[in-house]
């Protein structure tokens, strides 16, 4: 059985964002804000579980309790997402609603066509999670 990877995530004060391991070993992100210091906090920590990715994993991206998201927000996730270590993450994204969802579908649709993940938006989590339940090998 292959060892889960150590989720190395401490909570900051005044940063809008929790991290959890999941049972599958990959991490369920909850978003509360997309602030400054919540987009960045979240970056690093980003960047540097890809550069220890060495297997398929799946991530789940909880912003439903994000009203709005910025286009800042989303530029940055595409960035995330088209790095190479991404190539073997599956990401479902569960939004408030679907003015938010297509939204976000709009501005992201062109750059997530590089995107080395598997990306897909939802607004009904248990969608998400059937979606992420899928077997990896059937990426996307």
């Amino acid at each position: 059985m292959t060892e889960i990877k150590p989720l190395n995530w401490t909570p900051k004060p005044g940063v809008g964002l929790s991290v959890v391991r999941r049972g599958d070993g990959g991490m369920t992100l909850t978003f509360t804000d997309l602030s400054d210091a919540t987009l960045n906090n979240w970056r690093e920590f980003a960047m540097e579980h890809l550069l220890g990715l060495s297997g398929r994993t799946r991530n789940l991206y909880d912003l439903r309790a994000v009203k709005e998201i910025p286009e800042k927000a989303i530029r940055a996730a595409v960035e995330a997402n088209s790095d190479p270590s991404a190539r073997n993450i599956r990401v479902a994204v569960v939004l408030a609603d679907e003015n938010v969802a297509n939204a976000i579908r709009e501005v992201a649709a062109l750059a997530l066509a590089g995107s080395a993940a598997a990306m897909k938006i939802f607004t009904d989590i248990n969608e998400a999670e059937a979606w992420l339940a899928r077997p990896l090998d059937q990426i996307p």
